[in-house]
């Protein structure tokens, strides 16, 4: 079905400058906390640190070399530490000079046997804690160099976040799941498994106010789960026509920010009551009509009639027939921000005002591979296939 959604708005995030000059993407990207900084790691193999002069360009302070491409990257402030995940699975760790014009290599860790997807220091149990294409979880203790723990999955782990009072990592992998870990010094427990995505998980965000786990994923949707309220309460937002590749809460204003890798950037009102997502029922007949699906044969028999293709009202969550769900409708307040299908009797009780929209549509202008953001500040940067670095006032 061909989605159609509202047409883009032309207020949001604005545009503050671009940064050329990588010859391959930019795979991952940060802003360095109360400096006019941006440091960024590209399939080029170089870590470039740029600083904002007075012409209001961005400039290379640091360009260094690595020895394969590199694919993820973290920095800490307080300690000026830089951790560097590469495509030969190998985690490099630099110290960054106070005036952001020197990088001294400390120690590289031997984290995994392929592509680095996620990297993530943790400064208080002193761990730097990775995810890879080798389908592990890492995690090491940068005092010693040493490996502390590793956690098997059965598909690449894609995403990684953590939370720093707990010690609870959420990895995403390429099968569609999230994985809720406790790591201590011993192992790792596994807490739970989070299910609802249809395709891989592309992207994580974890806010540890409201305890709520976003999701992204190559289905196009972002998924709420509500990790604090300890009820399974999730709710799904479907407004992208691609794959999601970044999500950020913005806390204070009860906003969600997510991009695309068709460039399409949205902001999300989510100060309101949201209407959780029914589950779909299953049967063996359309449960409007009565009218058997193909697969009942008996049915099919008794009543000699031709079995029904299956579909499911995007509100109800009952099974219906393509009869019986004719209609199509958006319904914001469910996350559904295009048309999806509805039985007919759902399509009745949907006001013109629940039609409203309660998110906002823009244009990235790149194809987004990353996004990341400054919250204090209001910036967003994302990384695009085009080689650019755009820094955005949201």
């Amino acid at each position: 079905m061909a989605a159609e959604i509202h047409s883009r708005s032309p207020r949001g995030p604005v545009l503050l400058t671009k940064i050329p000059g990588h010859r391959e993407h930019v795979t991952s990207a940060c802003f360095i906390p109360r400096e006019d900084g941006v440091i960024t790691a590209s399939e080029d193999r170089t870590i470039r640190v740029w600083l904002k002069r007075d012409s209001g360009q961005y400039w290379p302070s640091i360009y260094h070399t690595m020895s394969s491409p590199c694919s993820a990257l973290t920095y800490h402030h307080e300690s000026r530490k830089v951790f560097i995940g590469q495509d030969s699975g190998a985690i490099v760790e630099f110290s960054i000079s106070d005036d952001f014009n020197k990088m001294n290599f400390v120690k590289t860790y031997p984290a995994h046997q392929n592509r680095v997807t996620e990297v993530i220091f943790s400064p208080d149990p002193e761990w730097v804690i990775s995810t890879g294409h080798d389908k592990f979880l890492t995690w090491m203790c940068t005092l010693s160099g040493s490996l502390v723990g590793r956690h098997a999955f059965s598909s690449w782990a894609s995403s990684l976040q953590y939370d720093e009072e707990t010690r609870y990592a959420f990895v995403g992998d390429f099968a569609g799941q999230i994985t809720l870990l406790k790591l201590e010094k011993e192992g790792c427990s596994v807490i739970s498994t989070l299910k609802g995505h249809e395709g891989s998980i592309s992207c994580l965000y974890w806010d540890p106010v409201q305890r709520y786990l976003f999701s992204g994923s190559s289905d196009h949707s972002i998924i709420l789960w509500d990790i604090g309220g300890r009820q399974g309460r999730t709710l799904i937002l479907q407004g992208h026509h691609d794959k999601v590749q970044g999500v950020c809460y913005l806390q204070l204003t009860r906003q969600l920010v997510s991009c695309s890798v068709d460039g399409g950037i949205c902001v999300w009102n989510m100060d309101i009551e949201r209407e959780e997502a029914p589950q779909w029922l299953e049967s063996d007949s359309c449960q409007k009509c009565a009218q058997p699906f193909f697969w009942n044969i008996k049915q099919m028999w008794d009543t000699r009639t031709l079995g029904l293709r299956q579909h499911h009202c995007r509100k109800c969550g009952q099974a219906v027939c393509g009869k019986c769900s004719s209609k199509r409708s958006s319904y914001p307040i469910m996350g559904f921000e295009f048309q999806v299908r509805v039985c007919d009797s759902c399509y009745e009780s949907i006001k013109d005002e629940d039609r409203t929209s309660l998110a906002t549509f823009h244009e990235g202008k790149h194809n987004i591979c990353f996004m990341t953001m400054d919250i204090s500040r209001g910036l967003m940067v994302t990384c695009g296939t085009d080689r650019l670095v755009k820094v955005f006032c949201v």
